[in-house]
């Protein structure tokens, strides 16, 4: 009996011990579908590249990009770039149109392994001048509603990513993409934080904290010129976004989104965040 209770123990120590090992976060980079072998090459555990790029292929040159995709080491488990020639704002909006898209580019990304793809797409987004913002918003509001549906039929996530106001007139910080995700309330639309983007618009990082239960995804990048993170001191902010990150038990993925080239500056790259993530 107590050789038995004294196993019984062990295994029990050892499962707590396991639950309690903090989850790993996953480093990929954002680029085109050309050089997803080099994200393979230089170690990145995933690739991002944009829904509309895969969506803009035949069917051939899909299958083509599918096919190098399920034979290498990792996925493109997400995507951005999501929508870049239809509306979700104003008057000429396309409900059937925007459907079929949505529907046929998740089907894609499914395909080549992605739970998560980013919604910036501030073409898609931007509210015309003199246009009721109220009327916007419900619009966004109401669009994210059908497209959750279709994500949760391929198993995706829609993840609202805030961007500056040199790039949008609308969600420009993690504060208005939590307003929206509650607003939505659907299982299958979160939001993202991008690092540049929270920077340039001088958003606290406690952000991070707020909206811990809604955040799935990150991107990342040097503040000072938008480029490829390599040191700690490139920004003083970094110290504490990354103890943040930690604090909140963040596990996703944090994606590179910026000025830069595998050949110069994915092993620095990478070693930075292997140095920054401990």
């Amino acid at each position: 009996m107590s050789t038995r209770r004294a196993f019984l123990l062990s295994a029990a120590a050892s499962a707590l011990a396991a639950n309690a090992e903090p989850k790993t976060i996953q480093v990929g980079v954002c680029g085109s579908l050309e050089d997803f072998p080099k994200a393979v090459e230089y170690g990145f555990d995933y690739y991002e590249p944009a829904a509309a790029g895969i969506a803009a292929l035949t069917d051939g040159e899909f299958a083509a990009f599918r096919d190098r995709v399920l034979a290498s080491p990792i996925r493109c488990e997400c995507f951005n770039s999501f929508i870049r020639t239809l509306g979700v704002v104003g008057d000429d909006v396309n409900a059937g149109a925007l459907a079929s898209y949505v529907s046929s580019t998740l089907e894609r990304c499914k395909q080549v392994g992605a739970t998560i793809v980013v919604w910036g797409s501030a073409s898609s987004r931007n509210v015309p001048q003199g246009y009721s913002r109220e009327t916007a918003w419900r619009q966004i509001v109401d669009f994210l509603g059908r497209a959750g549906d279709i994500a949760r039929s391929k198993q995706i996530v829609i993840a609202i990513e805030p961007l500056r106001k040199q790039e949008s007139n609308i969600i420009n910080s993690g504060a208005e993409a939590l307003r929206l995700v509650r607003d939505v309330r659907h299982p299958n639309v979160k939001m993202i934080i991008d690092y540049y983007h929270l920077r340039e618009e001088k958003e606290d990082p406690a952000i991070l904290q707020t909206a811990r239960d809604e955040i799935v995804h990150l991107h990342f990048a040097n503040p000072n010129g938008r480029l490829w993170p390599k040191e700690s001191s490139e920004d003083p902010v970094y110290g504490r976004f990354f103890e943040l990150i930690k604090q909140t038990q963040f596990h996703g993925g944090i994606s590179i989104e910026g000025k830069g080239t595998f050949e110069e500056d994915a092993r620095a790259s990478l070693a930075f965040f292997k140095k920054t993530l401990i």
